[in-house]
């Protein structure tokens, strides 16, 4: 393994209060990088920095952690475009166009499905995310959501069992059934090949007492619990949430005063997810809110076929400053530092010797540029355990 230094570069994020201008996001400027192997070996002035065997020329760019995407949907099939058009023309959006997706996931093959989740990750990284989760719950039967455990397996491993996204068509009539599938057999076959297990706690989805009853079994079998909660409505999601210490509850639309309490004095970070507001015209997150009253919180895609059909980080950044309160630089730290405490994950999200090497280097100055140029590929190149991609 070689070392490599990179070097003129005009704005590093460290994300490392200790270093550069004190504030969050750690802010050192004509600054330096030494990478040896997978690991970051140096960070400081660039006149001071060390030799190494090879260079990269920053050319006065911004380098920044590498996003991390906390909450994505990639494995699946089918197409929802027809329903996107048809919000875009006043119909509401509910849960319900889930099952779209649950019918074609279950009839196409490991091949097709491993297509997908190869081009969204091939996205991701392209666009600057180096560490991302990938959710099963789009196959709902004990075959369909194993395999899409192991695809998401062969390209993350934060892989998160989702078998309670929604009750599934045979199954509406026996909700307890499902409830026993979930957290029987289906949780057994799904375990070995998951790290996460996650709830849509929600209407038109599952209660607070069908939550815990998941979120508990799924504890119990060596999962870390998640929650998808406060996307179409007020209840007690949330809550739960802090309750079992989960580390990331997701959407977080409808947030009453008592799970704002709740939040600000727990450990569970709120993940905001713009890109669902964007794709279905429901109220924005109020991410100011939630900083003011000190919650961590973190900006994911949500990349899914139905109600948020990105896998651009950039352009999260760009509506949660414009449309959910956060400064520029809160929302960079929301997508990478922010998106690491949502994994529980110390090692990325942050540039300081000893931790991953994985870098994104802009075509800008600075960091302000996601959100004052959106929809502006501004990622010039990727590095991901010390490789350039």
């Amino acid at each position: 393994m070689s070392s490599l230094l990179i070097d003129r570069i005009g704005e590093l994020v460290t994300n490392d209060p200790t270093v550069g201008d004190g504030s969050p996001l750690g802010l050192l400027t004509d600054a330096a990088v030494v990478v040896d192997g997978a690991e970051i070996a140096w960070v400081g002035p660039a006149a001071h920095a060390p030799a190494a065997d090879r260079r990269l020329d920053a050319e006065g760019a911004a380098v920044l952690p590498g996003f991390v995407d906390s909450h994505a949907h990639p494995v699946f099939a089918g197409d929802r475009a027809a329903e996107f058009s048809a919000r875009m023309q006043g119909k509401p959006y509910g849960a319900g166009g889930i099952a779209t997706t649950v019918g074609a996931t279950r009839t196409a093959t490991d091949a097709q499905l491993a297509a997908t989740t190869r081009r969204i990750a091939g996205e991701l990284l392209a666009g600057g995310v180096t560490t991302f989760e990938a959710k099963s719950g789009y196959g709902l039967t004990v075959a369909d959501e194993r395999r899409s455990l192991r695809i998401a397996g062969e390209f993350t491993g934060e892989t998160t069992y989702l078998g309670a996204h929604v009750v599934p068509a045979e199954y509406r009539e026996r909700r307890a059934d499902y409830i026993d599938l979930v957290t029987g057999e289906m949780l057994a076959a799904c375990a070995p090949h998951a790290k996460w297990v996650d709830v849509f706690c929600d209407r038109g989805a599952f209660d607070v007492d069908e939550a815990r009853t998941v979120l508990t079994a799924g504890m119990a079998a060596g999962l870390r619990p998640r929650l998808h909660s406060g996307q179409l409505g007020f209840g007690d999601g949330i809550r739960l949430a802090v309750e079992l210490d989960a580390a990331s509850v997701d959407h977080c639309t409808y947030v009453s005063g008592a799970d704002l309490d709740a939040l600000a004095g727990g450990n569970t970070v709120a993940t905001l997810l713009p890109g669902v507001e964007f794709s279905t015209r429901t109220p924005w997150s109020d991410g100011r809110r939630l900083l003011d009253a000190g919650v961590t919180v973190a900006l994911a895609t949500d990349c899914n076929p139905g109600s948020s059909y990105t896998s651009s980080m950039a352009f999260c950044i760009a509506l949660a400053v414009r449309d959910q309160g956060l400064s520029p630089a809160e929302a960079v730290w929301a997508a990478t530092a922010g998106g690491a405490a949502a994994l529980r994950r110390d090692d990325v999200g942050v540039v300081r010797p000893g931790r991953r090497a994985d870098l994104t280097v802009l075509a800008a100055p600075s960091h302000l540029h996601l959100a004052y140029r959106p929809g502006v590929p501004l990622v010039r190149s990727v590095l991901k355990n010390g490789v350039v991609q």
